[in-house]
């Protein structure tokens, strides 16, 4: 993942990455876990992923994308679609495996999405924000993280 641009420098950047980390680890996880048919650990692991990506898609979402939104609109919609797609599929989980023996696959186009998703905003939003903000954008992206915390160090 992009690591040249100093992005991460950001505090609140630098935390989303984390957050990324963390959720690309367990999406290994779902994957090993779907290829095993060991389907109550896969639906654990979308319980992790969606816990760590609580508190970081209400960053974005309430902070970042804002921000971002005057600049690349479409962009910014297109992110805020997947999160409810992702989300939608990881949701299936909350009860355990479902018995829908379709969830496995769309759980993999699911962590798949997600996968490619993170690489869209540490590839590009990441990096654009470095450029596009200001000191007063990135105090209320600090604010908005400061009221949503992150999951990512106690579940990575």
């Amino acid at each position: 993942m992009c690591e040249y641009c100093g992005c991460q420098e950001i505090a609140v950047i630098g935390e989303l990455t984390r957050e990324h980390d963390a959720v690309v680890a367990v999406i290994s996880r779902v994957k090993s876990s779907i290829a095993g048919q060991h389907l109550e650990d896969a639906a654990a692991s979308c319980r992790q992923i969606s816990s760590l990506l609580a508190p970081h898609t209400e960053v974005e979402e309430q902070g970042l994308f804002p921000e971002m939104t005057d600049e690349f609109p479409d962009h910014i919609a297109a992110l805020i679609c997947e999160h409810r797609q992702i989300e939608k599929t990881l949701g299936e989980a909350t009860g355990g495996a479902p018995d829908d023996p379709s969830w496995p696959d769309r759980l993999l186009g699911a962590v798949h999405m997600l996968r490619e998703h993170i690489l869209k905003e540490q590839d590009g939003l990441f990096p654009a924000a470095l450029a596009a903000l200001d000191a007063d954008q990135w105090e209320r992206i600090e604010a908005v993280r400061a009221q949503f915390g992150s999951a990512a160090t106690t579940l990575a």
